[in-house]
């Protein structure tokens, strides 16, 4: 059904079925991290997204999205996001974010999606301290603003930090501390941003990843979010290219992408994406997930 705000808000029956599709993306991105290899093409690993997907009997729901051409996005070093995967050979030390989603089908035949991301060093070591403080950054900003989510789901937070902009203001933080800490500011993208996601990958709210003054509507149970944000290590100035997809940045630094669909369910949320709920990542905040049974 949907809200005021045209948001839709889903029953907890419709959440579950998020999660077996939240689940299929967890096995993707699984995959991925034990394919991705110095000497691999972006084409050989959209076509080991694909093969979980299939093998899933899931769809994928970024292939054939306004005619994107993959089943997941491959964005290298200074492509912030919707990189096309082709005969691209990576190397050791490439900063590659995987981008890449699922649906699966109730039995009436409604589509229920996921939509998560992350980023990873190709060869496991970075070419750069500055390449592992963005990356870093970046997951702690994820896992930051999902806890803000989490707090304001608990009721431990009011005004700003019960509305949507909560998520904004928690990404904005940790730039700040890596700011106070390294003596440099990351940039945040604002072309780009998160969304909400059910029935479609894309839906009401746009979820910003930095603070504007409004707040932004409150937070509830039933609201599920594809949190993500995207920064880069310098400025956040960005371009596309002729593709029509691919996204770089204007200076040529790299950037990073972290993202999981998560659940707003009562006392809490849920992360639809993660194959434990939530429970590692939110544990540095003293939350814990709650899902729903």
């Amino acid at each position: 059904m949907i809200g005021r705000e045209q948001i839709q808000i889903k029953t907890p029956d419709q959440v579950r079925l998020m999660r077996r599709a939240g689940l299929v993306v967890a096995d993707i991105h699984a995959a991925l991290r034990e394919a991705v290899r110095p000497g691999i093409t972006t084409a050989e690993l959209d076509a080991v997204c694909a093969e979980v997907i299939s093998r899933a009997g899931a769809h994928s729901n970024f292939l054939g999205y306004h005619d994107y051409p993959a089943t997941v996005c491959t964005s290298v070093n200074d492509e912030v996001v919707h990189g096309i995967p082709g005969e691209r050979v990576l190397a050791e030390g490439d900063l590659i974010t995987f981008d890449c989603g699922a649906y699966i089908l109730d039995e009436d035949g409604t589509q229920w999606h996921g939509d998560a991301a992350f980023t990873t060093v190709v060869g496991g070591r970075y070419a750069s301290e500055s390449d592992r403080i963005l990356d870093t950054a970046t997951r702690s900003a994820l896992w930051a603003a999902i806890a803000a989510v989490a707090r304001a789901a608990a009721g431990e937070a009011t005004g700003r930090g019960a509305r949507l902009n909560a998520i904004g203001d928690a990404v904005e933080e940790v730039v700040d501390a890596v700011e106070q800490e390294h003596g440099y500011r990351l940039g945040i993208l604002e072309e780009y941003v998160g969304h909400g996601i059910g029935t479609a990958m894309h839906m009401a709210p746009d979820v910003l990843n930095y603070s504007v003054r409004r707040k932004g509507p409150r937070l509830r149970p039933g609201m599920v979010l594809a949190i993500e944000p995207m920064l880069t290590a310098g400025s956040p100035q960005v371009h596309e290219l002729e593709d029509g997809w691919t996204v770089v940045t204007n200076d040529g630094s790299r950037a990073a992408q972290w993202e999981h669909t998560v659940a707003i369910v009562p006392g809490g949320v849920w992360v639809l994406t993660a194959p434990d709920g939530g429970v590692e990542g939110l544990s540095a905040f003293d939350i814990e997930p709650k899902p729903l049974r």
